[in-house]
């Protein structure tokens, strides 16, 4: 069997990876082509291109490099049909994903599956109508998702999150990092500006100035900022202005396990977290650690998705356990004064962001079948 897997952002390459290790779990035989990141390839996948290129996000940030993006969408789709794969899965990044889709299936009836709905429960509700024009099967990481998704004829399967499957850290594996960064048992902060050069350059300056006022609450707060590899040397950088020394962690250098194990015990030893807006609020919640998000983005794309959306917030942890627990500053709310009398709120209180951490994954199906083999299974049933 053939699959042309396609993901364009590190959250993508973390479901490709874990759907393709369930593919060859069930069918050892299994081939890959098309495009990834770290985790694909470490599953046997040569990415046709660095992923890196499709990493955008924003309205107005596309547009720079909007002739570039559409040369490497014909490309794909070129090299898709030339491939004549089984199957065609891309995931999520559906302004590159549904064209490759779409120029594949006006000259082929190559089946395509789609892992990640379109959060059509949020914004832009038509997409998942337009969607159904190119795609065969969607895989839905929420189990909300399969009724907004079949009600316009595409097959879709809740699979859930890999992240609930990931390993966790210990207790012991939590010590053993405040020891060997001696932390010892002063209040840690853990800041998660994102892994796009662009996410970092808005919000470095503004996750720094939010420490202020926590670090004037608790003199002995210890920081750490763990790095996505393309951005190390811009959040070195970045942290250099910062109130407080902060402990870099930095993955280069590191075997993929190695640097992941790092991160969830500095996980699991944080006392707290500020994160830019995305998947890390679920990571976070896999590992209990309470949180305040935030993201700035450029002033248009801001306005813009504001004036669609059909939810008061972006948070996952929020949507899944349908509470309001994790407060999330977007936009020209994403003020340092604000953030930061949020994250000393949270650390006087957690309970209420626990139980919905607890609640979050219970839905998300912790403890059940590893999500990356269920949407294994799910791929090959419908074939």
């Amino acid at each position: 069997m053939r699959v042309f897997i396609i993901a364009g952002e590190p959250s993508g390459d973390k479901l490709g990876g874990a759907l393709m290790k369930g593919l060859k779990q069930l069918l050892p035989e299994v081939q890959f082509d098309g495009i990834g990141g770290t985790d694909m390839q470490a599953e046997g996948l040569v990415s046709r291109f660095p992923m890196e290129e499709l990493s955008v996000m924003g309205i107005a940030e596309i547009l720079p490099k909007y002739r570039a993006l559409m040369a490497r969408i014909n490309e794909t789709a070129a090299g898709v049909v030339k491939a004549a794969p089984d199957v065609l899965i891309t995931i999520d990044s559906p302004d590159f994903s549904l064209r490759v889709a779409r120029r594949v299936k006006s000259v082929s009836t190559i089946r395509t599956v789609h892992y990640v709905a379109p959060t059509v429960w949020a914004w832009r509700a038509g997409r998942a109508k337009k969607m159904a024009q190119v795609i065969d099967q969607v895989l839905a990481l929420f189990p909300f998702e399969p009724p907004l998704m079949t009600v316009d004829g595409m097959v879709c399967d809740f699979v859930g999150h890999p992240v609930v499957a990931e390993p966790k850290a210990s207790a012991e594996d939590a010590l053993a990092f405040r020891a060997e960064y001696g932390l010892g048992d002063a209040p840690v902060l853990m800041v998660l500006p994102g892994s796009r050069r662009g996410e970092v350059s808005r919000l470095a300056a503004v996750f720094g100035q939010s420490v202020s006022p926590v670090l004037a609450r608790h003199p002995d707060l210890k920081v750490v900022v763990p790095a996505a590899a393309p951005v190390a040397e811009l959040v070195r950088d970045a942290v250099a202005d910062w109130p407080v020394k902060a402990v870099v962690l930095d993955p280069r250098g590191r075997t993929l396990a190695a640097a992941g194990h790092l991160k969830r015990a500095a996980f699991r030893a944080a006392d707290i977290a500020l994160a830019a807006s995305g998947t890390v609020s679920l990571e976070l919640a896999a590992a209990r650690t309470p949180m305040v998000i935030a993201y700035k983005m450029n002033w248009l794309t801001f306005r813009l998705i504001r004036a669609m959306a059909l939810v008061d917030t972006v948070t996952l942890v929020n949507l899944v356990s349908d509470t309001r627990v994790v407060p999330d500053f977007l936009g020209p709310d994403c003020q340092p004064d604000r953030i930061g009398q949020a994250l000393l709120d949270i650390m006087q209180a957690p309970e209420a962001q626990l139980a919905a951490m607890e609640v979050t994954m219970t839905r998300l199906g912790e403890g059940g079948e590893d999500p990356g083999l269920r949407a294994a299974r799910a791929v090959l049933a419908r074939l």
